[in-house]
């Protein structure tokens, strides 16, 4: 716990470094230039589980979504399989997100199910990097196959500059179709419309019950200025607690940074933990460690 509140980071990448491109490690030595991440790896580059464990004990984290990843024309392949022996290590703070890219897997539907019986809580799609609409109908099967686990899915939602990128699939209101055929599934808008699309966010979130906006990527000062056209206070009911680490300075301050924007108290735990307990099942009984 931090400061005596449940703390959830549901966005952290922590790969085998040697799975990716060499933009990605650009951009994790860039933006977490204050963070010690790279000493929590070994000389192999594979993450060392106590050390990343005492890590994020340290900055009290209480449980973190870890995000594989299969998209080789941008940040290259992150098998969830790299992430099992973090897991083992204490499967009560590491949880796995599944990944799936529909242009090398298939049949889709049966490769969410397969990273599910791995113990993935929630399936991660990132559009922008590996280059698809989120409605387009061959995504169905994944769809379905989270409804029928009972997962939620994030959907990166914001700009990207990786190269290999297509941000114009980073557009929230392409939700817009499968939000109706999907009506029982929780979205998770990880970077909250960031670039272009902080507005077609917001509402989504605040008109669907079923949408949240996770910040990831997103400095907590500028919240108010990135929704400056919504009651940010009210808006905060359906944020989501995230900090794309390693490419930042640190969970604790973040989340600290957050608490700070002077919201109540209900809503501070919320946006902490709260929120992403109620979307991700795996999480409601979730009580806090040390």
């Amino acid at each position: 716990m931090l400061d005596g509140r449940l703390l959830i980071d549901a966005h952290v990448h922590a790969p085998k470094l040697s799975t990716l491109r060499p933009a990605w490690v650009e951009w994790a030595e860039e933006f977490g230039a204050r963070n010690p991440w790279p000493a929590l790896f070994d000389d192999d580059g594979a993450p060392v589980p106590e050390l990343m464990d005492a890590h994020f004990a340290e900055q009290g984290v209480d449980a973190l979504l870890l995000f594989a990843e299969y998209s080789p024309k941008a940040t290259g392949i992150q098998p969830i399989e790299d992430y099992l022996p973090l897991v083992k290590y204490n499967p009560t703070r590491f949880r796995l997100m599944a990944n799936v890219n529909p242009h090398l897997h298939h049949p889709l539907g049966d490769e969410v199910a397969r990273q599910v019986d791995l113990g993935a809580v929630g399936l991660k799609l990132h559009p922008v990097h590996a280059g698809f609409a989120v409605n387009d109908p061959m995504l169905y099967p994944a769809y379905q196959a989270c409804r029928e686990a009972n997962i939620p899915i994030t959907i990166h939602c914001g700009t990207s500059t990786f190269p290999g990128s297509s941000s114009k699939y980073a557009d929230p209101t392409l939700l817009d179709d499968v939000l109706r055929d999907f009506p029982d599934l929780n979205f998770v808008l990880a970077h909250g419309g960031r670039g272009w699309w902080y507005d077609a966010a917001a509402f989504l979130a605040l008109s669907r019950d079923n949408v949240w906006i996770e910040l990831s990527g997103l400095p907590p000062s500028k919240l108010g200025e990135y929704y400056a056209k919504y009651d940010l206070a009210r808006l905060a009911r359906k944020f989501i607690f995230g900090t794309d680490w390693p490419g930042m300075p640190g969970v604790a301050r973040n989340a600290r940074a957050v608490a700070a924007l002077g919201w109540d108290e209900e809503t501070i735990r919320n946006v902490w933990a709260g929120n992403a307990q109620r979307v991700f099942p795996a999480l409601a009984d979730l009580s806090g460690g040390e």
